[in-house]
This record gives structure tokens, C-alpha cells and sequence, in this order.
């Protein structure tokens, strides 16, 4: 086991292991650690705790000291400094003509290098750019380009649902969103329902995928005759999330009647695909005989 602290530079950024070392911290404090980057200002939240070493990447770096007062107004210097820079890298792209579009600035605790973050459609020869930012700002520049998604997280804004992105609000990694999880979900498949600010698939699809993908092995397929409370019918509609399926009855008077029923008030053959990943449904010799036709 290896003693751990999470620590978090930004708002719903990644979450770093550090090695609190003979410190003791709490959620919530302020530290100062080395990075890749640099000597960098950070906050707790993870608390102290012993996990195993195999979920770590060794070695840790150990934690440099606990924040002050002082290294707090350092941050808020560094923050002004950025909006400054922002703009004036924004005069250097335009006299550049660069095919580019300034997203955010980042300074570094100790001011020893500032990285810009930009967004292109393809690939930028920015190296005169630099060259003109390292004259003006007599530090290490670094130049990063990013895609619409983290553009997105460093903006923030509000959903469709009507809340904060979820990106800039909590997500700490993005997940992989396929077209399949909408597909799996029965939603809409026009981009503008199922797409987020970035213009990509939103990252809510992935949230409740797994519980799709369970109960549509679990329920009845479309169509697929079933044994019900009230006699045999015939599946015509299935909603995951109450676990309920409704079903077309045929009436002795020859009318139908449709009804919903829980999951575990009908009985059907499930498909050999999935017989290995659920419980085994009773079925009377009746139903068998309809389900072999």
C-alpha cells in the first residue's frame, strides 16, 4: 500500500496523485506541488488515504509545502496576467494571418512558462508566433492545440437539459460516445438532439448506456409473443428505465386490448444469444408450441 493525496489544478479538471510526504492535509486544502509542467497550485480532494501501489504510477512526486495567503495572491497576479496575454497573442495571430482561434492562456505558479490554448481545423506553422511571444513575454512559450470538446470544458455553458455542461462542471476525463448508445436508447438520431455545445455527441449518452444494454437483454424483443397475467400477447413497445413492456392482447371477442406489465409479471423464451446472462423464464408447453411456429 502507498500513501496518496488527489489533487485538482482546475474546476472539473483531472484529478493527479501526489505523495502528501510528512504533511497532513484535508479535503479542501491548498498545496503546492511539481509538475511536467512546473511548480503548479493545486487543491485537495482527495484526503490522505493508502491505496494500493498497482493504481499508481510510481514514483510519486511528494507534495513541495501547504499554500499560503501569499502563493493565493500569486495566483490572482497570474490571472490578470492572462487576460493580458490572451489579448495580446490574439494581435499576434491576426498579424500573422493564422488560420486559428484563441481558446484560453495559461500561466504556470511560478510564471515560468505560459501555455496557449488554441483551436484549428488543421495543422498550424505557429513557430514565427512563438518567436514573437517569447520577445514579449521572456518565458517559455508552449503552443497547444486542442479539440472542440476541451474547448467546450474550458468555455463551459449551458446544456439542452438546462443545466452546466457537465464537461466544465464535474467530468474530470472525457468517455468515449458512440452513435451506438443513441441507437440503443431509441433516441433521436438528428444532431441537433442528440449533440452538445461542441457540436459532438453529448457525454450524457454514456451515463445510462449500461442499463440499456441490460435490460434490452433482459426484456422481450419487439414482437415476440409473451404470456402475460391476461392471457397471451404479443410485445409491441419496451421502456428500459420502468421496466415495463406493453403488450397487444387479443380478446376472446376478437378486440385487443393493450397493457403495460412489469418485467417480472410476463413469461418468454429468451434468445439463445442471451440465455448465459439471464435467469431461465418458465414457459408452459402452450406457449413453447406458439413460440416454435
Amino acid at each position: 500500500m502507498v500513501r496518496i493525496i488527489g489533487v485538482r489544478f482546475k474546476d472539473a479538471g483531472k484529478i493527479y496523485y501526489f505523495d502528501p510526504d510528512r504533511f497532513d492535509f484535508e479535503y479542501g486544502d491548498n498545496v503546492i506541488v511539481e509538475t511536467v509542467r512546473g511548480v503548479e497550485y493545486g487543491e485537495v480532494v482527495i484526503a490522505p488515504k493508502d491505496v494500493p501501489e498497482a493504481e499508481v504510477v510510481m514514483p510519486l512526486k511528494k507534495v513541495i509545502r501547504k499554500a499560503t495567503d501569499k502563493d493565493w495572491e500569486k495566483v490572482k497576479e497570474n490571472r490578470e496576467k492572462e487576460r493580458e496575454a490572451f489579448y495580446i497573442c490574439l494581435e499576434k495571430i491576426e498579424n500573422h494571418e493564422l488560420d486559428m482561434k484563441m481558446v484560453d492562456v495559461e500561466y504556470t505558479f511560478d510564471a515560468k512558462k505560459i501555455i496557449f490554448y488554441f483551436t484549428a481545423d488543421g495543422r498550424v506553422d505557429f513557430r514565427e508566433l512563438v518567436k514573437d511571444l517569447a520577445a514579449v513575454f521572456r518565458t517559455r512559450i508552449e503552443l497547444r492545440q486542442i479539440g472542440v470538446r476541451d474547448q467546450a470544458k474550458f468555455l463551459g455553458g449551458i446544456g439542452p437539459c438546462g443545466r452546466e455542461c457537465c464537461c466544465c462542471s464535474f467530468l474530470g476525463d472525457f468517455q468515449p460516445v458512440s452513435i451506438k448508445m443513441a441507437k440503443d436508447q431509441n433516441l433521436s438520431l438528428s444532431p441537433t438532439k442528440i449533440s452538445g455545445l461542441c457540436g459532438r455527441l453529448m457525454c450524457c449518452l454514456n451515463y445510462e448506456h449500461d442499463h440499456y444494454v441490460c435490460m434490452k437483454k433482459r426484456m422481450p424483443s419487439l414482437g415476440m409473443k409473451v404470456k402475460t397475467p391476461d392471457g397471451q400477447g404479443v410485445v409491441i413497445d419496451n421502456n428500459p428505465i420502468t421496466e415495463k413492456s406493453k403488450v397487444k392482447i387479443e380478446l376472446p371477442d376478437g378486440t385487443y386490448d393493450m397493457n403495460e406489465y412489469d418485467l417480472n409479471d410476463i413469461r418468454f423464451k429468451k434468445p439463445k444469444r442471451v440465455e448465459e446472462d439471464i435467469h431461465e423464464e418458465t414457459l408452459d408447453e402452450e406457449i413453447k408450441k406458439l413460440l416454435d411456429e
